[in-house]
């Protein structure tokens, strides 16, 4: 085990959550002005790198020592922020490349690929990110960390996971000159069989990403 996980169990719980809720906050600070759309070009390498950095929090909350919350039940935090338009804004700058596939658990035998979008995928990661920092915002870290340690495990660890080798895969592509065919209708509305969405899984073309940002962006709400 290496001297930085050995240091992180050992942390005490409060520096370790403002170094986490910092890394945390970065994130969705970036990703907000990423969906701006005002460097479209550069969209894809920003989230690869986002989403990197966003992981070694979860590698460090998934090493660090199992949070128990204070209290038996969680305090309500009210209305939880619409993700909506961050959605509809990451929909429209990587229409062409949103859609990929996805094994959920590799451990799993013959377990067969999922269509995800890029674009659902970075809202859920945010909706999980924010619920913890609220709580972390109202001097409640014990149940900040739970949350953040608790859905790292069941939902946003996995799923920026496989933001990220989706993500990788496409600079992979552009910066080795390796184009893949287009994808071809594969979507999340699909019900497609096994064969079929192996067949199209990952086949996107590399020069699409040339496109992004050309497709005007969604107005903010109320704007006219």
């Amino acid at each position: 085990m290496s001297d930085a996980t050995l240091h992180a169990l050992a942390q005490d719980p409060d520096d370790f959550a403002v170094q986490i809720a910092d890394q945390i906050e970065s994130f969705i600070v970036a990703v907000t002005e990423v969906a701006k759309g005002e460097d479209p070009d550069s969209a894809v390498p920003f989230l690869l790198l986002e989403f990197s950095q966003l992981l070694l929090a979860g590698g460090r909350l998934g090493a660090y020592q199992d949070v128990l919350p204070d209290e038996r039940y969680e305090p309500d935090l009210g209305p939880e922020p619409d993700v909506d338009e961050l959605r509809e804004r990451f929909a429209y700058l990587l229409e062409p490349i949103d859609v990929y596939s996805e094994v959920f658990d590799p451990y799993e035998p013959r377990k067969a690929p999922v269509a995800h979008r890029i674009s659902d995928d970075i809202a859920d990661v945010v909706a999980d990110l924010r619920h913890g920092l609220a709580h972390y915002r109202a001097d409640r870290t014990a149940e900040a960390l739970w949350w953040w340690q608790f859905s790292y495990f069941s939902n946003w660890g996995s799923t920026a996971s496989a933001t990220l080798r989706a993500l990788q895969s496409l600079v992979a592509h552009v910066r080795l000159d390796q184009p893949l065919e287009a994808l071809d209708g594969l979507d999340t509305d699909e019900d497609l069989a096994e064969d079929d969405l192996a067949e199209q899984a990952g086949r996107v073309m590399a020069e699409e990403l040339g496109t992004i940002g050309r497709r005007p962006a969604p107005r903010p709400v109320g704007e006219r």
